[in-house]
């Protein structure tokens, strides 16, 4: 029996990690591996915030597997190529990983799985980042799902309590490890250093996230179906670049909730629960539509009228629209690589509706400055913001960030911390100080960039004008 090839990709756990498991079981060494080859994700390669945190996250891996009497070998380079290398270098007969879903990397992986194959090499990938695979769940017609609650609902009937896998305590090591390539030589760290705030906030890999998961079940679950909307309140999981980078399973998710004797079936679990099905959903339309992440699912919106202005998506990109809701969301992204949910649904409003721009604006922003950029979840968050995607909002659904803001930060305390410009402006007038208390606001904060009403009704007769046809979210 050769060695098995471990290629680890964004699966950097150890725990409910069926690729090393598989590995393990089959017998031999085991070399897990990583190989840094972002080019091969184009056009979505990833972001100073993703590169951040996987930088940290590979730091971590390597010190939990070396305290398991292993290794990560790090290499870089076209990935086929560098399996071969080290299949050459290690006597390996066999490649296990666990699987990617974004196009690029599904082509990728498909020609690596053939290519591997016809040299006598065993290929074999596994489901580590789902509860279900993307083509396992359909309409009763064989169909994929546009709408999330039937999507959800056939899920739900399908189980999503599967065990994790069962962790190998010391997997076998190779008589000789192979040559490993410095983690900085991936240069995936900033030169000019901004991330700050992200260390702050963040501690990337699999200690961090079952730290979050812990303090989440202990403190803030059970009141999660309200809390989840107030960005002004520490009342979400904060899970999600932990999700993405693969160093917690949705599987692990599910055992925690129920080991602390939650239900999946009632209050703030099942609204929790609800959110990894959402994750779900984005894979699933990401699988099965992947023209969605540059052209919308809804032919209608190929036609419609974006504006274009440098002017205004600089302003929104650096949080100075001049509303103060939208200002908080964008400079929390900008301090933390995180935006609250209800943020997110509130600036791309702004961007899409107001401001009349192409959703991809957006959408390559929040790609390059989220920790938890997710091609999956990114695609169907901007689509159903812009009123193409699937199950999105009906275009004529416009949020006003000004009452957006009233009633998910009453008090101001979101605005505050993040546009510290207005912090002695009161309540009632915070959200709005051009209306409530016009010159109160201090000379350096800007006046809106955009008239919310007007704009509105402009966005309206834009829609209003696109050509009719059948809408194929149904």
């Amino acid at each position: 029996m050769g060695a098995t090839l471990v290629w680890m990709r964004r699966d950097l756990r150890l725990s409910d990690q069926p690729a090393l498991v598989a590995a393990a079981e089959r017998g031999g060494p085991v070399i897990p591996v990583f190989i840094h080859a972002p080019e091969e994700e184009a056009p979505w390669e990833p972001g100073a915030a993703s590169n951040w945190w996987l930088h940290h996250s590979l730091a971590r891996l390597g010190a939990a597997l070396e305290n398991r009497g292993s290794r990560l070998i790090l290499r870089r380079g076209a990935s086929l190529e560098t399996l071969h290398a080290l299949a050459r270098e290690t006597g390996a007969d066999a490649v296990f990983w666990n699987r990617l879903y974004e196009p690029a990397l599904i082509r990728r992986d498909t020609a690596i799985k053939k290519a591997l194959r016809s040299e006598g090499l065993t290929a074999t990938s596994f489901n580590a980042a789902l509860l279900h695979e993307p083509w396992q769940i359909a309409t009763g017609a064989g169909s994929p799902y546009k709408v999330f609650s039937p999507f959800w609902k056939t899920c739900r009937a399908q189980g999503i309590d599967s065990a994790p896998a069962i962790t190998p305590e010391r997997p076998a090591p190779p008589a000789r490890w192979p040559h490993s390539e410095p983690l900085e030589s991936f240069d995936l760290l900033p030169q000019i250093r901004w991330e700050r705030g992200l260390a702050e906030t963040w501690t990337p890999g699999e200690d961090g996230a079952r730290a979050r998961l812990d303090g989440f079940l202990e403190t803030t679950v059970r009141g999660y179906g309200e809390t989840r909307e107030r960005p002004d309140q520490d009342g979400t999981s904060r899970l999600s670049p932990h999700l993405h980078f693969g160093e917690i399973s949705p599987r692990q998710i599910v055992r925690a909730l129920q080991e602390a004797r939650l239900s999946l079936d009632a209050g703030g679990a099942e609204h929790f629960v609800r959110e990894l099905g959402w994750r779900e959903f984005g894979h699933h339309l990401l699988y099965h539509f992947p023209h969605t992440t540059e052209a919308p699912l809804n032919p209608r919106f190929e036609k419609f009228p974006w504006r274009e202005s440098a002017d205004d998506l600089h302003a929104w990109q650096r949080g100075r629209t001049g509303i103060p809701i939208v200002d908080a969301a964008m400079r929390e992204l900008w301090q933390t690589g995180w935006m609250h949910n209800r943020s997110r649904m509130i600036v791309a409003s702004l961007l899409t509706k107001n401001l009349r721009m192409h959703w991809l604006h957006g959408a390559r922003w929040f790609w390059d400055t989220l920790v938890d950029a997710d091609l999956a979840s990114n695609t169907l968050g901007w689509q159903w913001a812009g009123g193409s995607g699937a199950d999105a909002a009906p275009y004529f659904r416009i949020f006003n960030p000004v009452r957006q803001g009233q009633r998910f930060d009453p008090d101001g305390t979101y605005v505050r911390q993040y546009v510290p410009e207005l912090a002695k402006l009161p309540a009632d007038a915070i959200h709005s100080p051009w209306e409530k208390r016009p010159g109160t606001a201090p000379a350096d904060y800007p006046t809106p960039i955009v008239d919310l009403k007007q704009s509105r009704e402009a966005a309206l007769e834009a829609f209003k004008a696109l050509p009719q046809g059948s809408d194929q979210r149904k």
